[in-house]
């Protein structure tokens, strides 16, 4: 089976929690994306990996004309409903099924790192894009500036051996998407970084939260939910607030921005 196909079922297993708790705690990263892409009224945007909607809201609000998607029905279900207006639909980022020089804007939040062969990916994202168009991808940045680190290590360590890939943090390292983009073909790009709170009213919403994503519902494949609960709840400790929240600080994301030269 395609890695997409693997991808979409996965997330699409229990998307309530990623829906409604964790996906919007990236709202300070879409934010910096839609500022930089100068995201406006009437701007034609594609959001690839668009998940929930909640990135694809945050545009429309501008005044955007929305496209987006994802590998899975179950959180494009709630992006469908949160902008009606929008026009999605279940595909793969590897390939698109657009025209060419339809987009003024490509977004790609935490979705170009589950491509398997990234530059292929990035052309496709650029033969869609417009001439003059702007391409922007953000992921987590640098491991040392992420404090969520702790729960990927309790996570890995909880395997019976580790997880196959680069994990994680595998493009965030300085110098390595921009790399990427540079490879395909476009070179000027312009960086950026910001913070994203995660913050839980206590551990049943952490654990609703983040068992939602597609790497968590494999590992319960695995390893079970009992010793994955335990991890986390372990990990957790860390970051445990006298009135039972559980506030993870300092994750920091980071942003590469491409605009297409007009050739």
């Amino acid at each position: 089976m395609e890695k997409s196909k693997i991808q979409g079922e996965l997330w699409g297993r229990a998307p309530k929690g990623w829906a409604e708790i964790q996906e919007i705690m990236h709202k300070p990263l879409w934010n910096a994306m839609l500022d930089i892409t100068e995201v406006e009224s009437n701007t034609i945007f594609l959001d690839v990996g668009c998940g929930a909607g909640g990135a694809s809201s945050l545009a429309s609000e501008r005044g955007a004309n929305i496209y987006g998607i994802d590998v899975a029905q179950g959180l494009l279900n709630y992006a469908i409903q949160r902008i009606p207006k929008g026009k999605f639909q279940v595909a793969d980022i590897e390939n698109l099924p657009y025209e060419d020089n339809k987009f003024d804007v490509i977004f790609a939040s935490n979705s170009l790192q589950y491509s398997e062969n990234r530059i292929g990916t990035l052309h496709e994202l650029k033969r869609v894009c417009k001439p003059n168009g702007r391409i922007v991808a953000g992921l987590f940045g640098p491991p040392e500036k992420v404090e969520y680190r702790i729960i990927f290590k309790a996570l890995r360590d909880a395997m019976p051996e580790p997880p196959k890939g680069g994990g994680p943090f595998e493009l965030s390292m300085d110098g390595i998407l921009e790399g990427l983009f540079t490879e395909a073909g476009m070179t000027s790009i312009t960086t950026g970084e910001v913070n994203c709170p995660f913050e839980y009213s206590g551990f049943e919403m952490f654990w609703e939260a983040n068992v939602s994503a597609g790497p968590l519902q494999g590992m319960l494949q695995i390893i079970g939910e009992s010793e994955l609960r335990s991890a986390m709840k372990e990990a957790v400790k860390n970051f445990l607030i006298d009135d039972g929240r559980i506030k993870i600080q300092n994750n920091l994301f980071k942003y590469v921005c491409v605009e297409l030269q007009n050739n």
